[in-house]
């Protein structure tokens, strides 16, 4: 059985107005950073899974669409590593 490293990253669709990151740039833009534009805030999450990888991909894919992101809202990706070796991402939904 392998152990697997989930980094997952959790957005807000590119439809849906990102009030935080809006905020964030308006701030940014105050203090003079004028070149940047398109700010948007979202989460970073991380967890180890253990077993086949096949049943780790699938178990991550529910976790995504029913506790870690709302899928009518977020887009959520993610990058799965054997603690061991290499790496694939992958988008949910």
């Amino acid at each position: 059985m392998a152990n697997y490293r989930a980094e997952i990253r959790v957005m807000l669709k590119r439809a849906i107005l990102d009030p935080q990151g809006r905020a964030v740039e308006t701030t940014l833009r105050r203090l003079g950073t004028t070149n940047l534009s398109d700010v948007r805030i979202g989460k970073h999450i991380e967890l180890t899974l253990s077993g086949e990888r096949a049943v780790v991909e699938a178990q991550l894919g529910a976790l995504l669409e029913q506790v870690l992101s709302n899928p009518v809202l977020e887009e959520a990706t993610y990058t799965l590593t054997e603690l061991s070796t290499s790496s694939t991402e992958r988008a949910a939904g």
